[in-house]
């Protein structure tokens, strides 16, 4: 048995070696990567079809929209304008129904939730076309991310760890979830790496050009997501670090011209994210700014969002408006570099983390506040398992073993994705969504596939012949783990896709059971009522009801027919829906529609959740899973 493990270890060794050959033909390299890419996009764009739009792109393609037509910032400035303007696109070119009337203004105005539901209301059906043509004009981005990946690992570590490193972008089920849509999250995470891939260029070979392109893909990084503003302060602190190790052959005029350089690629960048923005209300003095969360303002006064021309309705509830604290100092009078409504966004996104207005949950505690361990512990259990080990055995080596590449290298790969997660891990005032720290997961890839080729490479450097016992070991067992780990990531992926958005690992025991650990976008973000329809229409259900689809679009908008049951939400298992309503009488193969999200929101001791109370179950009811996100419960079924 020995022998015969022995002799497969050794064959798929040579087969290996002998693909890992083929793959460092430049020709061969280049066209796996643009066969990945092709693969990706029709998974992306089959995913994009089959979905309904998440609770929050109703409110991004309305922004999009508006930024086209008005040529103002105001809706959804919490996110800047790139990726919704790209989306917006096609849906300008096919035509739309308009509906404007739930704009409002004001400090601390959300207008773009009411704006996408009315959205949605006017073009019904058709909606569903709209916000698929929308995803399918971002998935490029996605073509950025797995380009980079591949130049960025192939520059460390040789073309077949870049060709490994963009399969892993191409079928990671995180990635296949937010590419899929028009939300930025992913979309940032490919420019935030094409900017520091750049940067890390320029690093190696300071030049003008490299410096003006590094500036180019900086701007269009931050009019993606303002979570990498983080990068300004950050790279020059990289630069000096790399640098202090030349720092004896570095003469004064070489470090006042990478210092221009820099300077340049600042200002290159400043000036496209103000582009993007039309220059609206650049360089506007700090003073003379309205913020809502206390980091920027100081002191909470009440004040409600105005419409305009309107009364305040139920969706302008009154919101924090803080004081300036920079108002009437000497910071005040300091015009700030960026547009009126990047400064807005950051400042809302910051109150929405000193007070979110909504409970965190983790492992079925619900909590107001997060936890400082919320993302790692969502990592734990939404990557694939094989690809979880091979990036904790890629950071062991990367402590314990000598790598072939530069340290420093590796440095400028590792940091900027570790400050990331640090900074967004702090905001612990929200625990909600694992999609705010992806820009730091394809770093991870490609350190992977550096680690996947330093094992492969190591009996090419050295015979195994030639290796001690320990070492012969090693290199009979490399390839084998390596192939088993990658074949273990990909099956996984694949096994749950389309519905990568509710992936979750088996340590958990997958997608079902999901809900006990984390909800929101991570599992349930309405993305399935696609699956709800069609499975009415397969079953012909001429009508279900539903207890509060929590984190959803209104079904009816889009001509699903659902009706909302009126009375209390405690379920009991009868005859009628609900016992304590027995009035309200339905047959008992009528279909009762509830999301994992409602479902578990009702097993909290107490809450405050509107309409939806306590919804608890006395015992289990016959159901159906649809997709992972929803259940068909049938109340008479099997009496």
């Amino acid at each position: 048995m020995a022998g015969w493990l022995s002799s497969y270890a050794d064959r798929l060794n040579r087969s290996v070696a002998a693909l890992f050959a083929l793959l460092d033909r430049p020709r061969v390299s280049r066209r796996s990567v643009l066969a990945l890419l092709a693969i990706q996009s029709a998974l992306l764009a089959y995913s994009a079809f089959v979905h309904s739009p998440t609770l929050n792109e109703p409110g991004h393609l309305v922004a999009g929209l508006s930024y086209w037509k008005f040529g103002r910032f105001d809706v959804y400035n919490v996110n800047p304008p790139l990726v919704k303007m790209m989306a917006a696109l096609p849906v300008m070119a096919v035509g739309y129904e308009e509906d404007w009337s739930g704009f409002y203004t004001g400090p601390g105005a959300r207008p773009e939730f009411k704006m996408g539901k009315d959205f949605v209301a006017a073009n019904g059906e058709r909606s569903f076309f709209l916000f698929t043509i929308a995803r399918w004009a971002c998935i490029p981005f996605s073509w950025i991310g797995g380009i980079v990946c591949y130049l960025w690992a192939r520059d460390l570590y040789g073309r077949p760890a870049g060709v490994i490193a963009c399969a892993i972008w191409s079928f990671e089920p995180n990635i296949l979830a937010h590419a899929s849509l028009m939300t930025p999250d992913a979309h940032a995470t490919a420019l935030g790496l094409a900017a520091c891939y750049t940067f890390w260029r320029w690093l190696k070979h300071p030049t003008w050009t490299q410096a003006i392109v590094t500036g180019v893909i900086l701007g269009l990084a931050e009019l993606a997501k303002t979570t990498l503003i983080l990068f300004y302060p950050l790279w020059p602190l990289l630069w000096l670090f790399y640098r202090w190790f030349d720092r004896r052959r570095m003469q004064l005029s070489d470090w006042l011209c990478e210092a221009g350089m820099l300077a340049t690629r600042m200002i290159i960048g400043l000036y496209v994210v103000n582009l993007g923005y039309g220059f609206e209300d650049s360089l506007r003095p700090l003073g003379d700014y309205e913020f809502a969360s206390k980091l920027f303002a100081g002191e909470e006064s009440r004040k409600p969002a105005t419409s305009v021309g309107a009364p305040i309705t139920s969706h302008q509830l009154p919101v924090a408006v803080l004081r300036n604290r920079f108002a009437g100092k000497w910071l005040g009078t300091i015009p700030v570099p960026f547009p009126r409504n990047y400064l807005v966004g950051i400042d809302l996104q910051q109150r929405d983390f000193e007070d979110y207005g909504r409970l965190s949950y983790l492992r079925g505690e619900w909590r107001d506040g997060g936890w400082w361990y919320y993302y790692l512990y969502a990592i734990a259990i939404k990557a694939p398992l094989g690809l979880l080990a091979l990036g904790i055995m890629a950071a062991l080596a990367l402590c314990f073993r000598r790598s072939p590449v530069e340290w420093r290298d590796t440095f400028i790969l590792v940091l900027p994705p570790l400050v990331v997660f640090i900074v967004v891990s702090s905001k612990t005032g929200i625990s909600e969504h694992m999609r705010y720290v992806l820009p730091c997961f394809p770093f991870a890839y490609i350190l992977i596939a550096g680690f996947s080729m330093n094992l492969i490479d190591r009996e090419a450097r050295e015979p195994i012949s030639r290796q001690s016992g320990e070492g012969r070991m090693v290199s009979k067992l490399a390839t084998p783990l390596l192939v088993t780990l990658l074949f273990w990531f990909a099956s996984s992926s694949a096994w749950i896709y389309p519905h990568s958005l509710s992936y979750f690992n088996e340590s958990i025991g997958g997608p079902l059971n999901g809900s006990a650990h984390l909800l929101g976008s991570n599992l349930d973000w309405g993305q399935d009522l696609r699956y709800l329809d069609w499975w009415m229409r397969s079953e012909d259900v001429g009508e279900a009801f539903f207890i509060d689809l929590v984190g959803m679009l209104d079904p009816n908008a889009l001509g699903i027919p659902l009706s909302r049951y009126s009375g209390q939400s405690h379920w009991r298992y009868s005859d009628t829906i609900l016992e304590s309503d027995p009035a309200h009488y339905v047959d008992r193969k009528t279909p009762i529609v509830s999301t994992r999200n409602t479902l578990q929101a009702g097993r909290r001791e107490t809450c405050d959740c509107g309409e939806l109370g306590e919804t608890r179950m006395e015992r289990p009811l016959p159901s159906i899973a649809i997709a992972y996100s929803m259940h068909i419960y049938f109340c008479g079924a099997g009496m």
